[in-house]
């Protein structure tokens, strides 16, 4: 590992994790341009550090605003070593109750706009041959729970995307990695979240304890943003960082736990997935 002082890009920086991810790196001596949507958010992120934090006005969906923002901003604090795309909010709703709307608006914060992120970065990464790109994805990207379809499509799609573009890109000196946290202490679960009103009683069983347990857990989970803080740094430090890094105990209990029961049912299946082949 080396330790170098970079310009980091993160999206997201008012609160929760992309707070803790902006700080953290801001005192290990890095650069940080940190996007927030309201002027008063930019003030404060500001006040962090009069040389090393650059607030970044600018809306994630906002896509035609995107590459000029970006620009600017790479003109005043140096070019983007490291963009990690944290914006982004959850939705809880059970599918059949949760309009299409509500999709669109999911992928746009969650997918769209991350990929944005990244096309505005990559000339210059590529150019100068080096960069990481870190997509904030979710355990809740590899693994599923009921009554957040819209939200673990959307980090599914994060994955898939961040999987093929390291691909693409590693020849190039460039890496990426999807950062997966499970549960941690943020607004993820309160404010962060939008929930769609229930309407169908079949659900009930399912959804009402799931909904209750959710919020009740808000602001006691077992992450620490900082301690997520400091495994960014150390992952953006690697010589040769993962594709997937998964955050938490709980992330990594549920993933084994998939696992498993793919490979179980892939072993259960093989005969007719084999079956298909010319003879």
């Amino acid at each position: 590992m080396t330790s170098l002082s970079r310009t980091f890009l993160i999206t997201g920086v008012s609160s929760g994790l992309g707070r803790a991810f902006a700080a953290g790196a801001i005192a290990a001596g890095h650069t940080v341009i940190g996007t927030v949507r309201r002027r008063e958010d930019a003030e404060r992120f500001a006040a962090l550090d009069a040389r090393r934090a650059h607030p970044l006005l600018l809306d994630v969906t906002d896509y035609a605003a995107i590459g000029a923002a970006v620009a600017g901003a790479e003109a005043q604090a140096g070019p983007v070593d490291v963009l990690v795309n944290n914006a982004g909010y959850g939705h809880e709703g059970v599918l059949e109750e949760s309009p299409i709307d509500e999709l669109e608006r999911q992928f746009a914060a969650n997918v769209f706009g991350p990929v944005a992120m990244i096309k505005a970065v990559l000339p210059g990464m590529r150019t100068r041959r080096r960069g990481h790109i870190v997509n904030v994805t979710s355990m809740g990207g590899f693994i599923t729970m009921p009554g957040v379809a819209y939200y673990c499509g959307s980090k599914f799609a994060l994955e898939g995307i961040s999987e093929s573009l390291g691909k693409e890109v590693e020849r190039f000196g460039i890496r990426v990695t999807a950062l997966a946290p499970g549960q941690f202490r943020t607004d993820w679960a309160g404010r962060s979240m939008t929930r769609t009103p229930r309407s169908i009683a079949d659900y009930d069983a399912v959804m009402d304890p799931l909904r209750a347990a959710r919020q009740a857990k808000s602001g006691n989970q077992a992450g620490d943003p900082d301690k997520a803080a400091a495994a960014l740094l150390a992952l953006v430090e690697a010589d040769a960082p993962p594709s997937r890094l998964f955050l938490g105990e709980d992330a990594l209990q549920l993933v084994r736990q998939k696992l498993q029961r793919v490979s179980t049912e892939i072993d259960a299946w093989e005969a007719l997935s084999r079956s298909t082949s010319f003879d």
